[in-house]
C-alpha cells in the first residue's frame, strides 16, 4: 500500500523587526490538553497525481477558512517516522489567528460509546516568534522552521 503524503503552508509575517510564523493546533479530544510539540503548519493529505502546492493551498483554506496567495517558496520535504512525506511551502502573508474557521471530522467519543461527535480539525491558531514556535511545533516539522530561518538570513527569502 502506498504511503500517504501531506502538503502544507508555512505562513510568516514581519512584526516590527521580528519574524512570526503561523501555526495551528489540532482539534479533538486526543490533542485537547497538549501544547508543546503539538502544533503544526496547516497541512493535509493529497493523492498521487494531485499537485502538492494546490493541495497545500486547499488544506490551508479548509483548516483556517483563509485563502493564501503570494510567492510560494518550496521547502525541503521531510519524511516522518511512519514513512509519510510532508511537502511544504513558505509564503509571506497575514491573517487573524483568532478568526479561523476549520472543517470538522467525526469520531466515536467517548471510545466504545457508540456515539459520534464532530470536532474541528483545527481548534486554534496563533502567530509565534521562531523561538516559541520551536517549542510548539511537532518535532517532525522543525526542519521547516530552520530552513525558513536560513533562507531569510541568506536573503533568499525576503521577510517582507
Amino acid at each position: 500500500m502506498a504511503k500517504k503524503n501531506s502538503a502544507g503552508i508555512l505562513l510568516h509575517r514581519l512584526r516590527g523587526s521580528r519574524i512570526e510564523v503561523f501555526l495551528v493546533h489540532p482539534g479533538g479530544p486526543f490533542w485537547a490538553k497538549k501544547d508543546a510539540g503539538a502544533w503544526s503548519i496547516p497541512k493535509g493529505e493529497f493523492e498521487v497525481g494531485q499537485d502538492p502546492l494546490e493541495a497545500a493551498k486547499r488544506e490551508f483554506k479548509e483548516e483556517t477558512g483563509f485563502a493564501v496567495e503570494g510567492n510560494f517558496i518550496e521547502l525541503t520535504p521531510v519524511k516522518q517516522p511512519g514513512g509519510k512525506v510532508v511537502y511544504a511551502w513558505a509564503v509571506m502573508g497575514d491573517c487573524e489567528a483568532e478568526s479561523i474557521k476549520s472543517n470538522t471530522f467525526s469520531l466515536e467519543w467517548p471510545p466504545r460509546s457508540g456515539k459520534r461527535k464532530e470536532f474541528p480539525e483545527v481548534d486554534r491558531a496563533g502567530w509565534f516568534t521562531p523561538e516559541v514556535a520551536r517549542e510548539k511545533i511537532l518535532k517532525g516539522q522543525l526542519n521547516f522552521l530552520e530552513e525558513l530561518k536560513r533562507k531569510i538570513e541568506n536573503n533568499s527569502v525576503s521577510p517582507v
